[in-house]
């Protein structure tokens, strides 16, 4: 069986509030593409590229890229997945969210050409559902604690906030937010880079009385020596995020216990073939693995939840449920009960066009 079309469709996408904010960006409005594969036999399969510009890529250099590589997939069996990704790795460079929409796309196919779930092939699945964890955007301390109490009578037991690097006023909405959600509900910190090592070991001192689950990535991801010290120093686990956009990044904290945690997401490390080689390594060096927010409609959350179903460990709540507050999703739902979201069932990554 070969590929026969190669497909693009735009999936632009609103914010539910445009002046949804993290440190380096704010974000309006999605601009991804969907690429279809369809195989002779006409089984389809179904693959998203992620275009935020602060973070992978813009809309029409997702496009480009995207129909520069269509040409190698036409005529190719995808049983042939490592091959084709070999080949498309070596034809152009970087470009990851769009290459994971691709390695996405020929998974999904060839799990339907099974009639199995995605997640079967990735080794089969250790959990039914995924526990959630829902992003403050950067706002004033009080309305980010207005919005956490709304998240958690929703049922979310966990919630991340977004910092800004101002030491005083990151303090202020880490206290408003915990007064608001009162101290069963897990609160995590992603600073997104805006402080410096020090910088953020003195800031902690006015936040850790809150009872910090975790901390993600607070130094810039270039600061390897930073985020090494800020591991080191604190008693919470710290996650590695924008410093981990490779395997051979993933390598890398491992040998250096650089940080206790890796944030893990399909559309970063350029498929699923490298989230399965990364969160192996992981294990083997005994650091935690977390499936992290990358925005996206509920194809891109249904293929990462198998991914995350697939994970033996997976000691915190994972962020696929930021598809609930935007808008425009030409797919089937996926919903969100009690803070959980379970695997999606059928063959593929359970999820089509609505």
């Amino acid at each position: 069986m070969q590929i026969v079309t190669a497909e693009l469709r735009p999936c632009r996408q609103r914010q539910a509030d445009p002046n949804w904010k993290f440190a380096r960006a704010t974000v309006a409005e999605l601009q991804g593409w969907v690429i279809i594969l369809t195989d002779s036999e006409g089984v389809t399969g179904l693959g998203y590229c992620h275009a935020i510009p602060a973070i992978t890529t813009h809309g029409p250099g997702a496009e480009a890229a995207l129909h520069f590589l269509r040409p190698l997939l036409i005529g190719r069996d995808p049983a042939e997945l490592g091959a084709i990704m070999d080949l498309v790795e070596a034809t152009l460079v970087g470009n990851r969210s769009v290459k994971a929409a691709i390695d996405m796309a020929l998974h999904d196919l060839l799990a339907r050409r099974a009639n199995v779930p995605l997640s079967a092939l990735l080794g089969g699945r250790f959990r039914e559902s995924i526990p959630q964890s829902r992003i403050l955007p950067i706002k004033a301390p009080a309305e980010m604690a207005q919005s956490a109490a709304a998240l958690v009578a929703k049922g979310y037991r966990t919630l991340k906030l977004k910092l800004a690097g101002d030491a005083a006023l990151d303090a202020r909405r880490v206290a408003e937010v915990r007064a608001a959600v009162g101290a069963e509900v897990a609160l995590t910190l992603d600073p997104n880079q805006s402080y410096s090592a020090k910088g953020f070991l003195s800031a902690w001192r006015q936040m850790e009385r809150h009872d910090i689950a975790l901390v993600e990535q607070p130094v810039p991801a270039g600061d390897w020596a930073g985020l090494a010290l800020v591991t080191r120093s604190l008693p919470v686990p710290i996650e590695a995020d924008e410093s981990v956009e490779t395997i051979a990044d993933v390598l890398r904290v491992v040998e250096g216990r650089v940080a206790d945690v890796v944030n893990l997401k399909l559309t970063k490390l350029g498929g699923v073939r490298n989230f399965v080689t990364a969160a192996r390594i992981l294990e083997a060096g005994q650091i935690a693995t977390r499936m992290g927010a990358a925005f996206g409609p509920a194809l891109l959350q249904g293929a990462s939840a198998h991914a995350a179903a697939s994970l033996r460990q997976l000691p915190f709540a994972c962020e696929l449920s930021e598809h609930d507050h935007i808008l425009d999703d030409p797919f089937t739902p996926l919903p969100i009960q009690d803070g959980m979201i379970a695997v999606p069932p059928g063959p593929g990554c359970g999820i089509v066009y609505a």
